[in-house]
């Protein structure tokens, strides 16, 4: 059986933030806002519930789910090498709704589907979020839908496809955004837009001094 927590109410989302915490700590799944989509959530260093993130939502390993961060100097720990890139990038549009695909640090203990060495890393904007994040650590966090199906705007879209598979869900309103957030990979000698959502590929290129078209291969324009 789930529940639903309104986070509106100071005393609802006190008690939200705990029974999520407990939730995901023991291995289970919770739903929380995000300031682009509602998102299903995941302990990132528990591998039996990142697989059972991807089996709620009806999806593969070739999918690999990506990673939430309560705070800048997280990624410090996750990152392989932190290239001055990222950090522009980082400083400009974190928290908010820029993800970023970098090379993960070879001693991680976690499995987060076919990454090949890869992780795709973001901070939410969003102060339910932050608050967990800060109180768990990073965690697997993939739209809260099932694949093929519209993403979540709201926890009850997001209930609506998920059901009692999750047991925990943090109501924060409707998505600021509601749509993705926009994916640049750093993995590649040059940076490269695979997604743009919330954040403006012109807006990726003014901080990396680039023109959009190069940012920006074929196949995602």
């Amino acid at each position: 059986m789930s529940t639903v927590y309104d986070c509106s109410d100071p005393d609802s989302r006190a008690a939200g933030i705990t029974a999520a915490r407990a939730t995901l700590k023991s291995g289970r799944l919770a739903v929380i806002p995000t300031d682009t989509l509602y998102g299903i959530a995941a302990d990132a260093f528990d591998s039996s519930a990142v697989s059972a993130l991807l089996a709620a939502k009806r999806r593969g390993r070739d999918m690999p789910v990506p990673v939430l961060v309560g705070s800048w100097n997280t990624i410090d720990g996750l990152v392989f090498s932190v290239q001055p890139q990222a950090r522009e990038l980082i400083r400009a549009f974190w928290p908010g709704g820029l993800s970023l695909v970098v090379q993960q640090a070879p001693s991680l203990a976690w499995d987060l589907g076919d990454a090949r060495g890869t992780v795709m890393l973001r901070m939410p904007l969003h102060p339910v979020a932050l608050e967990l994040l800060r109180e768990v650590g990073p965690l697997a966090v993939s739209s809260a839908n099932v694949s093929g199906q519209p993403p979540a705007t709201t926890v009850e879209e997001a209930r609506g496809q998920l059901g009692d598979l999750v047991n925990v869900y943090l109501d924060g309103g409707t998505a600021d955004h509601g749509v993705a957030s926009t994916i640049v990979d750093l993995t590649a000698d040059k940076p490269r837009i695979l997604r743009e959502g919330a954040v403006t590929a012109m807006q990726v290129a003014e901080v990396l001094g680039m023109s959009p078209d190069e940012l920006t291969p074929e196949t995602t324009r």
